[in-house]
């Protein structure tokens, strides 16, 4: 009798989850919750493919401006200008995806505005952007931060440069020129130590870099 009244009080739980589970379900309905969810991904989705063909051709013109030898300054110019705005629509599109800004940042520079450069590189590296982004590519847009940051000449702008490249080269170990500029901020802070240690690194990864064997051989290598 214990275990037939057990079964029956299990089966009317059962019964119950099941009615609440039918009436959940039937007020989405009548409510259309889950046609507005549907929506809402088709549209970012949709964001997302038209986002990525703004950086497609953000990116096609970029190469341009970089490989235009034989074209005047101003053509070099409007081609990055393009890129720039390619990766604005980008941006506005999907935020979230640090590629983007990293464009914008390149086609800033080309143009010769580091300052943008630089806020548009914060912007790639922010809590919202950088989870878009790979180990190695947080490092090479560290690197290219600390490079921009060395070029503005602003001295606690270099002085944080060189926790971007620390940081650069724990990401991407691989990076020759990471190391090499790491070597350069050491020797600039007067830490001859490891500024040698850097550059030692550098010429692992590429033998021939002129710049770190020019530089280890004025620190008297060991």
């Amino acid at each position: 009798m214990e275990y037939n009244e057990k079964t029956a009080m299990i089966r009317d739980i059962g019964l119950q989850i099941v009615l609440i589970l039918i009436f959940i379900f039937t007020f989405l309905g009548l409510h259309g919750i889950p046609q507005r969810l549907f929506a809402k991904l088709r549209i970012r989705n949709r964001a997302s493919i038209k986002a990525k063909r703004h950086f497609v051709q953000g990116a096609q013109l970029l190469a341009q401006a970089r490989s235009s030898k034989n074209r005047s300054r101003s053509s070099s110019n409007s081609l990055a200008k393009q890129a720039e705005a390619e990766a604005e629509k980008a941006i506005a599109l999907d935020p979230k995806d640090a590629a983007s800004y990293l464009l914008k940042a390149m086609a800033l520079e080309i143009q010769g505005f580091r300052t943008s450069a630089l806020e548009s590189l914060e912007a790639a590296l922010s809590p919202l952007a950088a989870g878009s982004l790979a180990d190695g590519e947080r490092g090479d847009a560290l690197l290219k931060r600390a490079e921009l940051k060395i070029a503005t000449s602003q001295r606690g702008k270099v002085d944080s440069a060189l926790a971007d490249l620390t940081e650069s080269v724990k990401l991407s170990p691989k990076n020759p020129k990471a190391w090499c500029l790491l070597g350069e901020c050491y020797e600039g802070n007067k830490m001859e130590e490891e500024a040698k240690k850097a550059y030692k690194e550098a010429l692992e990864l590429e033998p021939n870099l002129s710049v770190a064997q020019e530089a280890l051989s004025k620190l008297g290598s060991s």
